[in-house]
């Protein structure tokens, strides 16, 4: 079975992670897949909105497999990595038809991202969101990404969770305004998920297009440059201290370089 699957059921396209023994942990070939199947979306009618969820009943998905990292040896490895987050979380937002995230379970770094850049979340009361890397690997977000969740969630917020590296679970992801419904479980969110992808396809596609591109555009018209704080993170000793600490499953030890 595939890493990534995808299947139409009545006018929805149906994406879902499947590497539940990894908690749906997000390798490069899921990511590019992800975008492709989101910029390939039809637009004559046939389909009417997209929903994107994790197998596996635990997780929707939990960031990026950090075995990847291994890889890393020169700056701009880190510069393409998250040039190429920011190219498939980018295919999310631009996706022709509505994006719909059904999370159930965690739904941490890469994964949150993903269900942040996607048009409507709604979630099970099981859900556990966040960025725990101040915890666990020591690197950062590109600029671009921290500011999709700065107007999702307001830049405090977004300050708080990544500076203490807590997980919100489904009654403050509610009140926040991340998700906006919480259902009792996860046949109970698949279910409504349906339902709300059948709604919204019905809508008037031109303008719901219109208004998730204008909402794009106002937002990156104030992007910054931030190479240098990706370099600064991802090669320094902070970040290969931390990767290896996570995957040996000990607590890593912060230099400060």
């Amino acid at each position: 079975m595939s890493e990534l699957e995808h299947e139409v059921r009545g006018r929805t396209l149906w994406i879902t992670f499947n590497r539940p023994q990894a908690r749906n942990a997000l390798t490069f070939g899921m990511y590019s897949k992800l975008a492709e199947l989101c910029a390939g979306v039809p637009t004559d009618g046939s389909l009417g909105a997209v929903v994107i969820s994790g197998a596996g009943g635990k997780a929707f998905a939990a960031g990026t497999d950090m075995t990847q990292f291994r890889a890393f040896d020169t700056a701009q490895d880190a510069l393409d990595y998250e040039g190429r987050i920011e190219q498939v979380l980018e295919a999310v937002e631009r996706c022709p038809l509505p994006t719909i995230a059904a999370i159930n379970g965690a739904c941490t770094g890469g994964g949150a991202s993903i269900a942040a850049a996607c048009d409507l979340r709604i979630s099970s009361a099981r859900i556990k969101f966040g960025f725990p890397i101040a915890r666990t690997l020591g690197n950062c977000l590109a600029a671009a990404n921290l500011a999709r969740l700065a107007e999702l969630m307001g830049a405090g917020r977004v300050r708080e969770l990544i500076f203490t590296a807590r997980l919100i679970d489904a009654e403050e992801a509610h009140a926040a305004g991340l998700v906006s419904e919480v259902l009792e479980d996860e046949p109970a969110l698949m279910q409504r998920a349906e339902e709300l992808a059948e709604l919204v396809g019905s809508m008037a596609p031109l303008t719901l297009r219109a208004t998730k591109e204008a909402m794009r555009r106002t937002r990156a018209a104030t992007r910054v440059h931030d190479d240098d704080l990706i370099e600064m993170c991802y090669m320094s000793n902070d970040f290969r201290n931390g990767m290896e600490a996570f995957l040996a499953k000990r607590a890593p030890v912060w230099e400060g370089k």
